[in-house]
């Protein structure tokens, strides 16, 4: 795992904070504030593209719809397929969150 390169009492201060967020208010809040608007924009494109490839659109229609570079695709794929199954984690959790929120 490559973020254990970057291990620590810092990344692990940051991700606690993160952990303490408790609606998407609070995290607006706290990503205007630790971030610029250019960081957070990067975030939230490479988040859409990995959306986008496990929901199985072209490199060309994410590239339309996203705005992101074909090295910016290929590089959320590589993560895809050889990473720690983050990014289909999580968005299989939102799913599962959304069909519950609808069923309410």
């Amino acid at each position: 795992m490559q973020i254990d390169k970057l291990r620590g009492e810092s990344l692990d201060q940051l991700f606690k904070a993160i952990l303490s967020l408790r609606d998407l208010e609070e995290c607006y809040r706290f990503f205007d504030d630790l971030c610029t608007m250019g960081e957070i924009q990067s975030i939230s494109q490479r988040y859409a593209v990995a959306r986008m490839l496990l929901q199985g659109y072209t490199y060309q229609r994410i590239e339309k719809e996203t705005g992101a570079s074909a090295a910016t695709i290929s590089r959320v794929k590589r993560c895809i397929n050889f990473g720690n199954d983050s990014y289909k984690m999580t968005l299989e959790r939102i799913m599962e969150s959304e069909k519950q929120e609808a069923k309410e």
